[in-house]
């Protein structure tokens, strides 16, 4: 269905952040038209341009996640892809490992397919009515052979934080390992892997962060090597048929996507000039409001909060939250996200297993008249 109203009003930055600052667009377009190729493959003036960009976005990186030594981030070709590197590489045969019910479909589905191929055992621990995971029942969780817990910091559901800090020391207090996917947290909390206690980290670059494309960051910690996921050219060592034995390299198999790079780095400016904190806090403010402002509506149901990331999940009786989407679209140009969210087992916990929620994620470009859209607009279907 085509909207009715001209305005685009995009309420799914958890999904993919948009619109981006102008100077992320103009890094991307002079990456990719102007220097036109490919980082660690060559020694003329383009391709030493394209190198001076990669060490620039992986800098950026560095300081996104508090400061840490950017040669412990490799830049993957996806979040996703850098999550089923660190879990293939971390786990072993006959390994346990601790997932929670609020973790994404990016983390689940990997685990369930080891599990499903004898390779693992894993237990789900739950998450209460809010999408927040007790640290306690991830200690009741533990076994002699637990390994690695896995963790998403902020749910893309709810936009609640878990307490990493609580199961991270759990976790180290008997010798396991924490994977945290940041996806929903970084961009949206300041970074501190140090605080966080984590031993990996995995985060989207399209997200929070307000990249674009597909790359991704991956962190371990000093001395935490595992294998890499995929083989192949790396610009380095390339006389050998081992895979190169540092961090980075070993993890960065394939060309990397140079303009992506770019906007990466210049989507950390942007940030650093502003302060993640402050940014999020506005977001925040309006996704507060808007949760507010919902709740006072009969027959509408708000779920979550207090929430980290500026994420407004709520359901509308009567209607399927694919209806409420597409009426939002058609009557005001809100564009939100319906359905499960990727996010398999947190419905059950919630209540919604029957459709799943609508997601409405507030970016630093939403304003006031973004939520009064939107609230107005479900009043008006809740009423009938």
């Amino acid at each position: 269905m085509e909207p009715a109203v001209a305005v685009r009003r995009y309420l799914d930055n958890a999904a993919t952040s948009w619109p981006k600052p102008p100077e992320v667009f103009a890094a991307w377009n002079h990456a990719a038209c102007e220097v036109g190729a490919t980082a660690g493959r060559g020694l003329y003036r383009e391709a030493v341009a394209a190198d001076r960009i990669r060490d620039r976005a992986r800098a950026a990186a560095g300081r996104l996640l508090g400061g840490v030594d950017p040669a412990r981030v490799a830049l993957s070709n996806g979040c996703t892809l850098a999550l089923n590197t660190a879990i293939q590489g971390l786990v072993r045969p006959g390994d346990h490992v601790i997932a929670t019910a609020a973790d994404h479909n990016a983390t689940l589905r990997p685990l369930h397919r080891l599990a499903a191929g004898g390779a693992i055992e894993w237990t789900v621990v739950p998450c209460d009515a809010r999408g927040q995971v007790d640290p306690v029942a991830v200690a009741a969780a533990w076994r002699p052979a637990t390994r690695l817990v896995v963790c998403s910091q902020v749910s893309n559901v709810t936009g609640v934080a878990q307490d990493v800090a609580a199961i991270s020391t759990l976790a180290h207090e008997r010798g396991g390992l924490l994977l945290l996917d940041a996806a929903q947290s970084l961009g949206v909390v300041p970074g501190d892997v140090a605080a966080w206690g984590c031993d990996v980290l995995a985060a989207p670059a399209h997200k929070w962060l307000l990249g674009v494309g597909t790359t991704a960051l991956l962190w371990a910690r000093p001395e935490l090597e595992f294998e890499p996921l995929v083989a192949g050219g790396t610009g380095t060592v390339s006389e050998s048929l081992g895979m190169p034995e540092a961090f980075v390299p070993r993890h960065e198999s394939g060309s990397p996507d140079v303009p992506a790079l770019a906007a990466l780095a210049a989507a950390a400016d942007w940030h650093e000039a502003r302060g993640i904190a402050a940014t999020a806090a506005g977001c925040r403010a309006l996704a507060d409001d808007c949760a507010g402002r919902l709740a006072e509506i009969g027959g509408v149901r708000v779920l979550g909060g207090p929430r980290a990331a500026a994420i407004v999940s709520f359901t509308v009786e009567g209607y399927d939250p694919a209806e409420v989407a597409v009426i939002l679209e058609a009557a005001a140009g809100v564009q939100v996200r319906s359905g499960f969210h990727c996010a398999a087992l947190i419905h059950e916990h919630l209540g919604t297993s029957s459709g799943g929620t609508v997601r409405a994620a507030f970016g630093p470009f939403n304003s006031a008249a973004d939520v009064e859209a939107l609230v107005q607009t479900v009043a008006t279907i809740a009423g009938g």
